[in-house]
C-alpha cells in the first residue's frame, strides 16, 4: 500500500472559502496581539510601553512610510519580471484579499500591522535584540520557506522593519509601514484579480 501523496499548500488553500482564510489570519493575528500585550505588562514597566509610542508624523512619514513605497514597489517588480513560481505563495494572499473591500484591506493590514509589530519590534525586539527579532519574524512567515524569491524577501523586509525600529525607537514606525506595505499589496492582489 503506497502512502497517500500530501497536499500542497496551494491545494489546501482551495479547500478553504476565502472568508474561512481570512478569519484565521485574524484568528492568528489576535494570537500575536495576546501574546504582546501579555508580554509587555510583563516585562515593562507603564512608562516604558508608553515611551514605545511617539506620535512623531515626520519620522512616521520619512522612516515607515517612503521605505514601506519602495518596498512595495520592488515587489511590483519582482512580480512582473519574476516567473511566477518564484514568488507565488500557493494563492495565500490573492485568496486573503480578492473577496475584500479597500475599506476591508484597510482594516486587516491594520489589525496585521499593529500585532506583528507590536509582538516581534515591541516586545521581542526591544527585549533581545534586532537580530533576534527579525529572525523569528521571518521564520514566522513559514509559507515563504519553500519559495526562495520570497523567503530571501520577507528576510530583508524583516530586517528592514527591524531597523525601521533600530534607528527610531519608535514603534509606530514599523506599524505604520507594515500597514501601508500590506494595505497597497492587498489592493494591488484585489484588483490585479478582477
Amino acid at each position: 500500500m503506497g502512502r497517500k501523496k500530501r497536499k500542497t499548500q496551494a491545494e489546501l488553500i482551495q479547500e478553504v472559502s476565502d472568508k474561512e482564510l481570512v478569519l484565521n489570519v485574524i484568528a492568528s493575528q489576535l494570537i500575536f496581539l495576546f501574546l504582546a500585550v501579555i508580554a509587555t505588562f510583563y516585562l515593562f514597566s507603564w512608562e516604558e510601553i508608553v515611551a514605545l509610542f511617539q506620535f512623531n508624523w515626520l519620522e512616521i512619514f520619512i522612516y515607515g512610510l517612503i521605505p514601506g513605497t519602495i518596498v512595495v514597489f520592488i515587489d511590483l517588480i519582482l512580480i512582473r519580471f519574476v516567473p511566477k513560481r518564484h514568488w507565488d505563495d500557493g494563492g495565500v494572499n490573492e485568496k486573503i484579499f480578492r473577496s475584500l473591500s479597500a475599506w476591508q484591506i484597510f482594516l486587516l493590514a491594520i489589525v496585521i500591522g499593529v500585532s506583528e509589530e507590536f509582538l516581534f519590534r515591541g516586545v521581542i525586539h526591544t527585549e533581545f535584540g534586532y537580530i533576534v527579532a527579525s529572525t523569528i519574524f521571518a521564520l514566522v512567515h513559514v509559507r515563504y520557506l519553500s519559495k526562495p524569491v520570497l523567503l530571501v524577501s520577507v528576510i530583508l523586509l524583516s530586517f528592514l522593519i527591524g531597523y525601521m525600529y533600530e534607528i527610531t525607537g519608535n514603534l509606530l514606525v514599523p506599524i505604520a509601514a507594515h500597514i501601508w506595505i500590506d494595505f497597497l499589496l492587498g489592493l494591488y492582489y484585489r484588483y490585479r484579480m478582477r
